[in-house]
């Protein structure tokens, strides 16, 4: 049903050394509330590297998306990359997102993209735009970016949640669709500023925001279109479904034919549950592995990759998915995951959503469940991941052989950079 899993036994011999890993991370330092039971549900978490053996590092790929609509009210910028110290620490940045209509690939936000223009005290070099000069918005801001890390590429991300509507037509003429993407991604004002395309299809043949019912072999039309338009020396890369449930979303889709197309796969290994269940059961939102009442089987990071990897995906063509966010329910009195709730608990820019770097001082941690953190203050539940969950989750992307990690979104850190600190 969830694909190829690792034997139990290897799992019983695990439990010690996910104690000794994660705990002695100080996972629970400072929490105050972690419970007997909580560190209990910690220690039979899931894989890991046996300890004192650690296993190499695997992957070393580090994408972080960055979104144009971040330079709005987050007033988060690719300067903000530099200054918190991510930009050291990334091998590719994922800018999100280009829209996806009438069958092409089109600007998402001119303004946002290339025609903001930046004073000296907000740019990456702080050299102010002109009005006069060709490039200017993040663009120009990432082309400078990459003079400061010349190892750093970025790859430019079409479609997303909102606008992942527009595939079902670009489906219908693959060759179109990938020669119109070429010539937006190549486009000479800015063709030195990316080094390829990501896809991320919310979802092929399933239902996201509306469905697609393009069948099984689209996703895979579309992506075989784009490797020939974006030849060998361009990245093509696809944000795609962890939804491991049996008939679920990866069933859905061909990922395995398609595989061959592609660099790499980031399976979306991050909002599993949330708010959108007003009343609960309560979740953590990243899981690493299942545990004891989650509520749909198939829905955690394990699972996926599992799967993935049983339908013939190279490890090294996966990486494992962050969320640099909770996601939190309101009117919770239970502590421990599978509470019932009243509605979804208010955020900074929506409701029951919020961003790490807000988290981790209005409502700190205090529960760990299969590899990642929640916290229970006031009426208020939230799960999130912390510098010593990535850790943990580190340790598993080694253990796999994964290809690396990528995390959503970049404005959801602190501004030094703690949790992608913690990604190796």
């Amino acid at each position: 049903m969830l694909g190829p899993r690792p034997p139990r036994a290897r799992f019983r011999a695990l439990i010690a050394a996910v104690c000794t890993a994660v705990l002695g991370a100080g996972l629970l330092a400072g929490a105050g509330t972690a419970t007997a039971t909580d560190a209990t549900t910690t220690a039979t978490a899931g894989p890991a590297a046996t300890a004192g053996s650690a296993a190499p590092r695997a992957g070393s790929n580090v994408v972080g998306y960055f979104t144009n609509w971040g330079v709005y009210q987050r007033n988060y910028h690719v300067k903000n990359i530099e200054t918190s110290g991510s930009a050291s620490k990334l091998t590719h940045i994922n800018y999100a997102f280009g829209n996806v209509t009438g069958g092409k690939c089109v600007i998402g936000d001119a303004f946002a993209d290339h025609e903001k223009a930046y004073t000296a005290d907000q740019s990456v070099d702080g050299v102010a735009d002109t009005w006069d000069q060709p490039l200017r918005g993040s663009f120009n801001q990432l082309r400078k970016l990459k003079k400061l890390h010349p190892g750093l590429k970025v790859i430019w991300s079409f479609g997303g949640w909102t606008w992942s509507g527009g595939f079902t037509e670009a489906a219908k003429n693959p060759a179109a669709f990938a020669e119109s993407c070429y010539g937006l991604v190549e486009d000479p004002r800015w063709a030195d500023v990316f080094d390829g395309i990501d896809i991320d299809w919310e979802y092929p043949n399933a239902c996201g925001l509306s469905c697609d019912t393009s069948g099984r072999d689209a996703f895979g039309n579309l992506m075989s279109a784009l490797r020939a338009k974006f030849g060998s020396s361009n990245l093509v890369t696809a944000a795609i479904t962890a939804d491991a449930s049996s008939g679920g979303k990866i069933d859905a889709t061909d990922y395995a034919g398609a595989a061959q197309y592609v660099d790499w796969y980031n399976p979306m290994t991050y909002d599993f549950f949330g708010a959108w269940a007003a009343q609960g059961p309560t979740a953590p939102h990243s899981p690493l592995t299942s545990y004891a009442g989650i509520p749909q089987a198939g829905f955690d990071s394990d699972a996926a990759i599992q799967k993935l990897k049983g339908l013939g995906i190279p490890s090294s063509k996966l990486l494992l998915g962050i969320g640099f966010y909770g996601r939190g329910w309101t009117g919770v009195t239970q502590s421990a995951p599978g509470g019932t709730a009243t509605g979804p608990a208010p955020g900074t820019y929506e409701q029951g959503i919020e961003d790490y770097k807000v988290l981790k001082t209005t409502c700190p941690a205090n529960g760990t469940v299969a590899g990642t953190a929640y916290a229970h203050c006031g009426s208020q539940w939230w799960s999130y991941d912390t510098p010593a969950t990535i850790a943990g989750k580190m340790a598993y992307k080694n253990q796999q052989g994964l290809g690396g990690t990528f995390f959503w979104e970049l404005s959801g850190d602190t501004t030094d950079g703690e949790l992608i600190r913690s990604i190796g």
